[in-house]
């Protein structure tokens, strides 16, 4: 036990160091860094105006208010930015690690290939658009004067968690992809930058079909939509009770451990380029 907890500990001091290195490296053209994360502040931003638009024209969507909307916009948007810039080494493993061969590298070194690729490439300047996302979620807080209590307060916060950790899934199962194909993996884009527009609206609007794909095998609505209408304590359209809603995020939790198992069984199918 206590072997176990001193190598866990030793692993995250080692992926904080990595982590320290890029954020290091990055701020040596600060110039720079100010200029990208301004950039993806103003890109979802204009998601963010896009998604007024639509209510500016039409007023709701169905029984949803703009402000309903934007909180699970904002719930989203606060989490996806955490995973993109947390799981760089995954989004880009295909190309720059199996097709060069370099995979074969980190598989030498003594340490988990999850925790190599984790702190390959921490993307700071994704700070722009987490900031954004922030804004949306607090002005829809103020906006819907939700009663907060203790309950509702930790579900936000495990909500939010599961989320990040759901889209940190999604690209270790892109990764994992590479090991048997590296030049159709746009179609993870779907489910990655897709997803995050999927998660960003209520689940109830989509078809039935829909609905289920993405509530019991990508369980984009179990990280944002069911624990959100327990949030705004609304009656969920789909007849969900409270208890669902609220055990809802462990799903992405459950999926993150899914994606885990998949990488372990790429890497034993993996046979290197031979470069």
């Amino acid at each position: 036990m206590a072997e176990a907890v001193h190598r866990s500990v030793n692993a995250l001091a080692l992926y904080g160091r990595l982590v320290s290195q890029s954020v290091r490296s990055q701020l040596q053209y600060r110039l720079s860094f100010l200029l990208m994360m301004l950039g993806h502040f103003i890109t979802s931003g204009v998601e963010a105006l896009g998604l007024w638009a639509l209510f500016d024209r039409f007023g709701m969507l169905g029984q949803w208010s703009l402000a309903e909307v934007a909180f699970l916009y904002g719930m989203v948007n606060v989490a996806f930015p955490i995973s993109e810039a947390m799981a760089r080494g995954f989004d880009i493993f295909g190309r720059d690690f199996v097709k060069t061969g370099d995979f074969d590298r980190l598989l030498l070194r003594p340490r988990s290939t999850v925790l190599q690729l984790a702190g390959h490439d921490f993307q700071l300047q994704r700070l722009g658009r987490l900031l954004q996302g922030l804004i949306v979620l607090i002005w829809a807080i103020w906006a819907l004067q939700i009663e907060w209590n203790v309950a509702r307060a930790l579900l936000l916060v495990f909500t939010v968690l599961s989320a990040v950790v759901f889209f940190y899934a999604l690209f270790i199962f892109q990764a994992t992809l590479s090991f048997w194909t590296i030049e159709s993996l746009e179609i993870m884009n779907t489910l990655t930058y897709g997803g995050v527009e999927t998660a960003s609206y209520p689940l109830a609007i989509y078809q039935p079909g829909f609905r289920r794909f993405f509530t019991f095998v990508v369980p984009l609505g179990c990280i944002s939509y069911f624990p959100a209408v327990a949030i705004l304590g609304v009656e969920d359209p789909l007849g969900t009770s409270r208890i669902f809603q609220y055990l809802a995020p462990l799903a992405g939790y459950g999926f993150f451990l899914a994606s885990l198992i998949a990488w372990r069984f790429g890497i034993r199918h993996y046979t290197s380029t031979g470069s």
